[in-house]
């Protein structure tokens, strides 16, 4: 990392914290704190902890059909997705939404987002699942530590490979509380060429707990790819407080459908207010993302559902040849505090930049 780089992000950092200082004098990087990765023994899941308090944990148990981030909490602990399973008084809809995960609706005909337990019958021949392989790489630090695994997406049924995936996460925790997951995902066709048909189910998913829910959302039904209906009863909005704003200036339910280059959801938890943000990178295919972001808690970058979200005016259909293959780049951005739009802005682009390096 550069010496650029560095100031870069020391004023970042100075700029979302919102700390003053003297005039004429330059900004002084806090310690960061240390970011340390663990895998118990015979356990699948990796444990991220910073200073030794849980952040999140890379997880990958026969319950789920993908591995996933999960639980996640901000710098003060407060956990931020719903429970798995679902916690009393937690809507107990969409059992696939678990965590932060990537993966998506329709690829090669086979749906690899709406699988779960939950699924049976007829329907399993349609579904595909993500397969953990390996571990790469286990790196801790100071400020930050890197995790690299291989994955492997195959049809439900007979296990037929479909991609190999390769992802990296960066994990990265400031002095002031902010708290950043890097996803680097690079996804090659195991075989012949794989096809991305444009569908709402994807891509990059994140399920929160029920108080960053929209207090508007009551009830309701939602039909999946396939055509199942999941029927949403109305629920107590005591403590609910979720709001959507998206870099376009969309705001709550209008969000969803639009594209953006980073949305954020901003609530109160537990007493105590918190901002989560996902930032679409530039690189990355059906640059900027439309977001599936729901009231009922689901929030979703997808750049590969545009004949979905625009009622067929629009279409990508994004494909990966054979012997090719494609990186998605996101950053999920976590603070205990609200941020406005031009902070949000800031954030952006020092990430951009950042990433260029």
């Amino acid at each position: 990392m550069t010496i650029r780089t560095l100031s870069v992000l020391a004023a970042a950092a100075l700029a979302l914290s919102g700390a003053p200082r003297a005039a004429g004098t330059a900004p002084q990087a806090a310690a960061a704190p240390r970011v340390t990765l663990n895998h118990p023994t015979g356990q699948p899941r990796i444990d991220v902890l910073v200073d030794g308090k849980p952040f999140t944990s890379y997880i990958w148990p026969g319950s789920l059909k993908k591995p996933t981030l999960y639980p996640i909490r901000s710098a003060a602990g407060t956990v931020l997705t719903r429970g798995f399973p679902p916690l009393a008084g937690e809507r107990a809809d969409h059992p696939h939404h678990v965590g932060l995960w990537f993966n998506y609706g329709d690829v090669n005909g086979y749906d690899f987002w709406n699988h779960s337990t939950a699924i049976e019958g007829e329907r399993l021949q349609h579904m595909g699942r993500i397969i953990h392989r390996s571990v790469t790489r286990m790196d801790s630090g100071q400020g930050h530590a890197v995790l690299g695994v291989r994955t492997r997406w195959v049809t439900a049924l007979t296990g037929t490979p479909l991609i190999d995936e390769n992802t990296t996460f960066t994990f990265r925790a400031t002095a002031d509380g902010v708290r950043t997951i890097d996803r680097h995902t690079l996804l090659r066709p195991s075989g012949e060429t794989i096809s991305f048909t444009d569908n709402k189910e994807g891509l990059l998913g994140l399920r929160v707990r029920r108080a960053l829910e929209d207090p508007n959302e009551k009830s309701g039904e939602f039909v999946d790819s396939s055509g199942k209906v999941t029927k949403m009863d109305a629920l107590d909005p005591t403590g609910v407080t979720g709001v959507y704003t998206s870099s376009e200036g969309k705001t709550g339910g209008a969000v969803w459908g639009t594209r953006g280059r980073w949305t954020t959801l901003e609530g109160t938890v537990e007493g105590h207010p918190v901002t989560i943000a996902i930032l679409d990178h530039p690189g990355n295919p059906g640059f900027p993302t439309y977001w599936h972001a729901r009231g009922y808690g689901l929030f979703a970058a997808n750049p590969l559902g545009q004949a979905a979200f625009t009622d067929g005016k629009e279409h990508l259909n994004f494909a990966i040849k054979r012997g090719q293959s494609q990186l998605f780049r996101y950053r999920v951005l976590i603070a205990d505090r609200a941020i406005t739009p031009a902070e949000m802005e800031t954030q952006y682009k020092t990430w951009v930049e950042e990433a260029a390096q």
